[in-house]
This record gives C-alpha cells, structure tokens and sequence, in this order.
C-alpha cells in the first residue's frame, strides 16, 4: 500500500509473513531546548509505523542545520533523536545532513509487520467506536508558548505529550482487533478522522467534549492562539465535515487543531471498544472514546457536542 488513502507509511511485502513499513518526517524546531526537539521530531516520525501495526527496527537521520549555530546544539538534536529511537528499540543506522537557513530534524523509518495485521485508515466499518490515544492542543499550546502567554512549566505536559512514544498503545491494541488506525498530526483531529471517513466509505461521529484535552488548551483557544495550520485544516476539510450548533468554537478549533506527535486513533469493534479502552486506560490515563462510524451519508465527519 501507498499514498491512495493517505495512509501514514506504505507497506511492501517480502512474503506471505513478512513485509516493511517505511515513512519519513522531519520539521522545524517546536521547542527551544534542542534535546527535546530531537526527541519529539523522533517519536513524531516512529508514530507512523505503529499507526501501521508494524514494529520499527531501524532509522536514517535527515538533518538540516545552519552555519551560525553551534556544533554542539546538532549534537543534542541527534542525541534526542538516538535515545527516543533506542526507547522504541530501533537501530540509528546513520543518516544525511545539510546547511539549511533554518534547523529541520527528523527520521526516515523502516519497520516490520505482519501482512495480514496491516492497520490501514480506511479499513473502519460501520458500527465501530473510535478511542484516541492522547490528548489533544499541541498547537494551540506551544503557539501560545511562542507568544510567551503561557510559562514553560504551563506547557510542560505538552512537550512530554509531544516526546512520548506510542509505541505502548500500539502494543496493547494489537490484542484486540482493529479495523484501522491512523495517528493524528499535522490534519487535526478532524483532518486525519475526514481521511480515515472517505477512505472507509463511511461517516464517522466525533464527540467534540469527549476528546481530552492538554492542560491551558482550552483556555488558548477561547483566547484564539491557534496556529496558522488550523485555518489552513479549516479552509481544507471544512466543507467535508457538519459541525451541530451547539458545538463551541474554540471546542471546533480544538478539532482542527495541527498536531505534533499526536496520538494514534484506533476504530474498533463497538464489542471490543470497552475493554480495550480500559487496558488503554491502565497505561494511558487520557485515552477516551471519540466517536463511532456508521453507514456514509452527505457528510464524511459530523461533529456533534
């Protein structure tokens, strides 16, 4: 599989058993500290592997990085990046960099999985639930962080939101079984559920209140401090998606919000959705059910409160 869908990595089969999962992302600089940028770029860049149903093994450093920084703060990029990659278990196996006006960081990942335990996002049916991994307002939060609206310790569960690995929730999904998967990032919420929808041929609910949420994100969004990337899902997916009226705007923002690093959607049988949201639970305390997906009518999403 390819880009037909959108799907988060392709995968190509060695043999009935066996097959890769490759992907590649990079990005500029979302915090300060250099280390926790290369953590956050590197778990951003595996989460599309999990999002697969595949394991990560081994990675290629892409580095852009300009002259009048000091050697030494690339040095605490590629080591964010190398221990991130050795929590997940995979191999930096070396890598290519360039001068570049602006630092850009990030891995090109190659992984395993299972051909016939393939997570595909358009493989959600009718009657499952949807339960999202991690709390939502990355964006709106670190832009407020930019604008030094909120302290650093405000923002702090952000940033560890961004740098932990979904390696975790993938594990405990794979004891049950998902119809697909996808991982929310730069579409927002709405973006990633609008292309898992169309790619599955169906309509999906999303809950707005259901979703958690980062501590200050709501507050952000009352106070409009989105990204630009959120007008940019708007403008993009919202002719795609009804939004009832009872639904705020900043909760709608929330939505479209881009992600860094979100977390993975699962769309599960609705006989599994409970359990598997409990053991989720046990590990993940912001795990929740979003949604559910039933028979496609006009609109891809619907939003409702």
């Amino acid at each position: 599989m390819g880009s037909e869908t959108s799907d988060d990595a392709c995968v190509y089969r060695l043999s009935d058993s066996l097959a890769l999962v490759m992907t590649v992302d990079f990005f500029t600089p979302v915090v300060d500290d250099p280390y926790v940028f290369g953590q956050i770029a590197a778990a951003n860049a595996l989460s599309d592997v999990y999002a697969m149903g595949g394991t990560p093994l081994t990675a290629m450093n892409l580095l852009c990085f300009p002259s009048c920084l000091e050697l030494s703060v690339a040095g605490e990029i590629l080591r964010g990046g190398a221990e991130k990659a050795a929590e997940a278990n995979c191999v930096i196996a070396g890598g290519h960099s360039i001068a570049d006006d602006e630092p850009k960081y990030g891995l090109s990942v190659t992984g395993v999985v299972d051909p016939a335990r393939v997570l595909k996002n358009s493989g959600a049916r009718p009657g499952d639930k949807l339960l999202l991994t991690k709390a939502l307002g990355t964006g709106v939060v670190m832009t407020a962080l930019k604008a030094s609206v909120l302290t650093g310790d405000e923002a702090a569960e952000a940033i560890r939101s961004m740098g932990a690995l979904n390696r975790r929730a993938a594990e405990i999904a794979a004891n049950y079984h998902a119809h697909a998967c996808t991982d929310i990032t730069g579409f927002g919420l709405i973006g990633h559920v609008c292309e898992l929808a169309e790619g599955s041929g169906v309509t999906v609910t999303l809950r707005a209140s259901a979703a958690s949420l980062l501590p200050h994100a709501l507050d952000m969004a009352l106070e409009d401090m989105f990204p630009g990337g959120m007008e940019r899902n708007h403008d993009y997916f919202g002719s795609r998606v009804s939004v009832d009226s009872g639904v705020s705007e900043a909760l709608t923002g929330l939505l479209y919000d881009p992600q860094t690093s979100g977390g993975l959607l699962f769309s599960v049988p609705a006989e599994e959705a409970d359990d598997l949201l409990a053991a989720l639970k046990k590990e993940i305390p912001v795990a929740a059910e979003v949604g559910e997906v039933a028979e496609k009518v006009t609109f891809p999403v619907r939003v409702v409160k």
